[in-house]
């Protein structure tokens, strides 16, 4: 069992902290290296004594030791990218509404994407992440985590081949969930500068062109203070079938207790 455990520990480590490294939630570049670090310590000793009494990993030396660790990084690192990917789609539903609306030029920095990004992105991106947490996402993916040691055992080094394609599925689904976020502000914008174009077009003494930006973002904030609910809505509708995706193409099934 000390064999076992001196193998399969630096596998174990080197999956959870895949996860924690990209997953938003659990890790990601916001939150400081150090606390990144005790956590994926942390859960790997509650999550390696249960895999010692599994089969030893064989491997041809270092090197194909190393190419195991690898294999178990980037399981881990999958499941938190496809996270990531689905909690920025809400981000890519502020930009939509930040270029529309000329707010835009409001921005703050984003340490997961470590750039500058609108503060509506902000915004809907901490509701995302809230509304996640509020129905058990990360429940979810913790326990779709511990799965994986079952449907993969460490060291197995075999990647799931639909694996790529069920990463792309969800980039879809995260950009039809941007759009669909954005769509209620979207429409309001564009029917109030229709409405500008025309009445600019009857009385073109009036100076609408200045007028424009103001209007556009008092409206814009109204028709997001009104639509939050359903933007909320729709993300919560679009997480079971986004970790149905994902936990599908690691070989393990999405139970309908592990989200509240």
């Amino acid at each position: 069992m000390e064999i076992n455990g001196f193998i399969i520990l630096p596998l174990v480590f080197a999956r959870v902290t895949g996860l924690v490294l990209v997953a938003p939630i659990y890790g990601g570049s916001a939150v400081p290296l150090q606390v990144r670090g005790l956590l994926a310590a942390g859960l790997t000793l509650l999550i390696a004594p249960s895999q010692w009494d599994g089969s030893v990993p064989t491997f041809d030396g270092l090197p194909g030791y190393l190419v195991l660790l690898g294999v178990d990084a980037l399981v881990g690192a999958c499941l938190g990218l496809g996270l990531l990917v689905l909690l920025h789609g809400m981000t890519l539903a502020g930009e939509l509404i930040g270029r529309l609306s000329g707010l835009g030029l409001a921005e703050a920095f984003d340490p997961n994407l470590d750039e500058n990004v609108p503060q509506l992105s902000r915004l809907l991106f901490l509701l995302a992440a809230c509304v996640f947490l509020c129905i058990g996402g990360h429940r979810a993916v913790m326990a779709g985590l511990l799965e994986t040691f079952r449907a993969i055992p460490p060291g197995s080094g075999v990647l799931p081949r639909p694996l790529c394609d069920s990463l792309m599925t969800l980039v879809s689904q995260s950009f039809s969930l941007g759009v669909r976020a954005a769509a209620p502000v979207l429409a309001s914008l564009l029917v109030a500068t229709l409405t500008m174009g025309l009445v600019g077009r009857t009385l073109p003494q009036l100076n609408f062109l200045s007028l424009g930006f103001g209007v556009n973002a008092m409206l814009a904030f109204a028709a997001l203070a009104l639509s939050l609910g359903a933007v909320a809505w729709a993300f919560q509708g679009q997480v079971e079938p986004a970790l149905e995706t994902l936990l599908d193409a690691l070989k393990v099934p999405l139970r309908t207790q592990w989200l509240t």
